[in-house]
């Protein structure tokens, strides 16, 4: 095996001789051959069997030929007696294991749960298990042409590899060799070195860090509880029940603790190498998550009884249905998505309309199985919502990216909007006197907030403006007024006031009642999306 040295021998033999399997072996001695590590098991085994023989042979030649001074491994066993910093956790001085006891390290490792790994290196390799994460994946039925794997690992892997370092650590102090635990191999790193080409092979796919379609596998274990207890005890701080999990025992908090107990506090509560396990791990779930899609358009409302998100009050429904929910109703079944989240550039009342070109909205389908839509199938999709009622119509329906859907809120209180309202007045008028309406431009207003939505908006002055006013006469108490205003104004509270809330609004401007009996949007000036050709 040339991706080791002698410099690695004693490594190799303390860690076979406690029942690390060979991967975890090569990680220890910080081998960064990829294509070593998917080399079957038992070859692996057999190649690190060869490795000690051929020490031992190399050494044997030394010792023998060389009669003065004695070999290196007799002076090493001799300072080790007189050094008392060498104890291990049970007291006992280690021995520099010697090539020869390669037999007893084969039979140590060979058919047992790795001490380190806990299998994951081992079982969770073959192409049994490959097959099974497959089947997961395919019977799921998304659409992905590559993915990225990710795994979560029990806790108490931690603790073990802690363990195992330390075992490692003390051994080649007695050679004078230096070994950084960051040179190790991580385990998360050198089982997607295993896994990927299998999983790409199997799926027809290429593994991509950045892929949308992510697969992957949480690993369980029966004792995580019982080996990391003692942390718990040495670093109580680190571990508090959290919502929404099990058990206290989280990777993070694990990590943390072993980052604060001390080395000596370890070494008297658990053994390092670390002792065989009792259980493999399980492959507790497998499960697989597309990326969002976005997508975007333009709705409009023609029902005066409609709101734009579900109407639920103290957990009952008020009307039937929604301007989000018309919408969604077909995107989440034509995307096979597990929820949504739409967002729109503002909002209107449940009485009022939207015209003109509508109002732009987005829709972030989560975790869809299907993603690829061409343009045609985009815009049978947008037919198919127009068809299912005549409270909304929807344009320009269109797949983008996250990024995108910021246009739609970017300065969203300096874009304009148009209404249109009916407007009623306690005495009559005449044509003349609204007539001046329109000779106002940038009126400045000041609005505390509406009453009416003062359960769910916080208590504010907010300064907007009326950019232009146009009047057209209906008869001595009716008159429309078509309005140019900043967005975020609150068109109602101009007409009638909300008790003086507004100031100064079309009664006080009229110098009478003032109320509104119908309010349409005309126009939302975002530029965005881009418009579709018919």
């Amino acid at each position: 095996m040339s991706s080791l040295t002698e410099k690695d021998r004693p490594i190799v033999q303390l860690l076979l001789s406690t029942g690390t399997c060979p991967r975890c072996v090569l990680r220890f001695c910080c081998v960064g051959s990829q294509l070593l590590y998917r080399h079957p098991h038992q070859d692996l085994m057999k190649d690190l069997q060869e490795f000690l023989k051929n020490s031992q042979e190399k050494e044997d030649t030394v010792c023998l030929d060389a009669a003065d001074p004695p070999c290196k491994r007799i002076r090493l066993e001799h300072s080790r007696e007189e050094g008392a910093d060498d104890l291990n956790l049970n007291g006992a001085v280690p021995q520099l294991p010697s090539a020869g006891r390669g037999n007893t390290a084969m039979e140590s490792s060979a058919g047992k749960v790795c001490n380190v790994c806990l299998g994951i290196l081992q079982e969770f390799c073959e192409a049994d298990f490959v097959k099974k994460v497959c089947q997961k994946v395919n019977s799921a039925d998304y659409q992905f042409t590559s993915f990225v794997f990710s795994v979560s690992l029990p806790p108490q892997l931690s603790v073990r590899e802690r363990a195992a370092w330390l075992g490692v650590k003390q051994q080649i102090r007695n050679l004078g060799l230096p070994l950084a635990k960051d040179d190790i191999v991580q385990l998360k790193e050198a089982y997607k070195w295993i896994i990927h080409p299998q999983l790409s092979e199997e799926l027809g796919v290429p593994a991509d860090g950045k892929s949308l379609f992510e697969v992957s596998v949480v690993f369980a274990h029966p004792e995580t509880d019982e080996e990391c207890h003692f942390l718990a005890t040495a670093c109580p701080d680190c571990f508090k029940p959290a919502k929404n999990k099990q058990s206290v025992f989280t990777r993070m908090a694990v990590i943390k603790a072993l980052e604060r107990i001390k080395e000596e506090d370890f070494l008297k509560h658990f053994p390092c190498p670390p002792s065989s396990p009792k259980n493999l791990c399980d492959a507790l779930e497998i499960q697989c998550n597309n990326g969002a899609v976005f997508v975007a358009g333009r709705y409009n409302k023609y029902s005066r009884n409609l709101p734009q998100t579900p109407w639920i009050i103290d957990g009952e429904r008020k009307l039937e249905s929604s301007v989000e929910e018309l919408i969604s109703e077909h995107l989440m079944a034509e995307f096979k998505a597990d929820s949504f989240n739409f967002s729109s550039s503002g909002r209107e009342d449940v009485d009022v309309r939207t015209l003109g070109n509508g109002r732009p909205f987005a829709m972030e389908l989560v975790n869809p199985h299907r993603i690829h839509f061409t343009a045609e199938e985009m815009k049978r999709l947008q037919q198919a919502i127009n068809d299912s009622s005549d409270k909304i119509q929807v344009r320009d329906l269109q797949l983008v990216t996250r990024s995108a859907i910021g246009r739609m809120k970017e300065g969203e209180e300096e874009k304009t909007k148009t209404y249109s309202a009916l407007i009623w007045t306690d005495k009559e008028i005449q044509r003349e006197d609204i007539a001046f309406l329109d000779d106002i431009k940038e009126l400045k207003l000041d609005q505390k907030t509406p009453l009416r939505v003062l359960h769910r908006r916080p208590l504010a002055v907010r300064c907007r403006l009326i950019h232009t006013m146009k009047s057209e006469y209906i008869d001595e108490h009716h008159f429309r007024l078509h309005l140019k205003t900043q967005a975020g104004t609150y068109i109602k509270e101009f007409v009638h006031g909300d008790f003086g809330r507004t100031k100064p609004n079309i009664g006080s401007l009229l110098n009478r009642t003032a109320d509104i009996l119908e309010l349409d949007v005309e126009s939302v000036d975002v530029d965005w999306p881009p418009t579709l050709a018919d």
